[in-house]
């Protein structure tokens, strides 16, 4: 389906708290009730936030190790040497301005029937809420040759931080002429367009930088998000720096050797200059210990308030969660955080719940001024989320540049607009 501007006007407000108050904003008064978020992140720190501004006479604690959050948004511009680490990096003081405790220390375990927390410290919180917003973690193993040390020499790069850097310097560091091999698992994983975006970026490095080399794509996938924009993207800007191979051409990797720096699929095995492993994801270690996490390695949760349908009084946003046809993204995980804190004050005051009307509106560079975006809005539907009919949609295809240039300047403006929201 192409894209509308009024579309666009309409997701517009979904993407912002303006969104929420139809749907109610509810202040209440009463005993204090304890509501303990963990993980620091678009839908944890925007949790703590719209849970303070919904419940203000809460006790909110947000659970986060890192002092900074590191952005996966915009990384990829990072990874191609067009923007600075430091420019993804946010800090917590806006929350602690507003009454937001936060600690700066890991969940090491749940234990739901009691309502508590314990921390690496030994310390235990207790909770009447609580909100798990614990991203993704690294299936460890589930591709031969790919551990924890093989991440050191073959980067993921789909935490943002340490990784993102490492990969940003292989590339500085490759020869001219060397070959980037970059590996992309079948779904569900964090941000469905993300790797093709970097390859958009990645190949506009090579193509600047370094024109005698190439990327190639190898892919467990033969359809992927926003394909028909980035295929046509490739052909204009990096017909000689860009190969796609999807499964049916044989391009999902079986195995990964770093010591030799190879990948082979089931028909041959590839040499690379540079790795780029992009491996199987679940939901971040702290579920599976809360017991909020099913066999699938991710979270089965009630659409309506985003409650864990394994655990009571548990509730998990964002890229943990199983919440198809709404992807994994930034935008989906603070929207979600909103729902929820929402959700939450209305439970806590004794109301019914609303129904849920949810969006995700996701911006792709495919050159560093020019952008494609893909947005949907979903509904609940039999206790599940269901895409609505004839809304969203893709960017068109064919555009004039000065398109792309707006969807640019579009996507700079929402990086602006969610991390202000969500960080202060």
């Amino acid at each position: 389906m192409a894209w509308s501007p009024k579309r666009r006007d309409v997701l517009a407000g979904l993407a912002g708290t303006a969104s929420l108050p139809l749907l109610g904003s509810p202040a209440i008064a009463q005993a204090q009730p304890k509501i303990v978020i963990v993980g620091g992140g678009f839908g944890g720190a925007a949790a703590a936030r719209f849970v303070k501004t919904y419940v203000p006479g809460a006790s909110v604690t947000l659970i986060e190790p890192q002092a900074h959050y590191t952005a996966c948004p915009f990384s990829n511009l990072v990874i191609a040497g067009l923007r600075s680490l430091e420019a993804q990096q946010f800090g917590y003081d806006g929350l602690k301005a507003i009454g937001i405790k936060v600690i700066g220390d890991r969940a090491d375990d749940v234990d739901a029937p009691a309502r508590t927390v314990t921390l690496s410290s030994g310390d235990t919180l207790s909770y009447d809420k609580l909100i798990l917003s614990p991203g993704i973690d690294i299936r460890w193993g589930a591709l031969e040759g790919y551990d924890e040390a093989a991440a050191s020499i073959m980067p993921h790069a789909w935490k943002a931080g340490p990784q993102t850097s490492l990969l940003r310097e292989q590339l500085e560091a490759m020869p001219d002429g060397g070959t980037v091999i970059m590996s992309v698992p079948t779904a569900p994983y964090r941000c469905p367009p993300g790797p093709y975006e970097r390859a958009s970026l990645i190949a506009h490095y090579l193509k600047t930088q370094k024109p005698a080399s190439k990327l190639i794509i190898l892919d467990a996938k033969d359809e992927f998000s926003k394909q028909p924009l980035f295929l046509e993207a490739w052909a204009e800007h990096y017909p000689d720096h860009l190969e796609w191979i999807g499964a049916s051409d044989f391009g999902r990797v079986i195995s990964v050797d770093p010591g030799a720096m190879t990948l082979s699929t089931d028909f041959d095995t590839y040499d690379a200059d540079v790795a780029n492993v992009i491996p199987p994801q679940k939901a971040g270690e702290i579920a599976a210990r809360a017991g909020v996490a099913d066999q699938t390695g991710w979270c089965p949760i009630n659409p309506v308030d985003f409650s864990s349908t394994l655990q009571p009084d548990v509730y998990v946003i964002g890229d943990a969660t199983i919440a198809a046809p709404m992807p994994k993204s930034a935008f989906s995980a603070n929207l979600q955080a909103k729902l929820c804190a929402l959700q939450i004050a209305r439970e806590l005051k004794g109301e019914a719940l609303a129904p849920t009307i949810l969006a995700n509106t996701c911006y792709s560079y495919v050159t560093p001024g020019a952008a494609v975006s893909i947005t949907g809005v979903y509904s609940n539907e039999g206790g599940q989320l269901s895409s609505i009919e004839g809304s969203g949609g893709l960017s068109p295809a064919g555009p004039a540049s000065s398109v792309r240039a707006a969807e640019a300047a579009e996507a700079e403006a929402w990086f602006q607009q969610i991390t202000q929201q969500t960080f202060g």
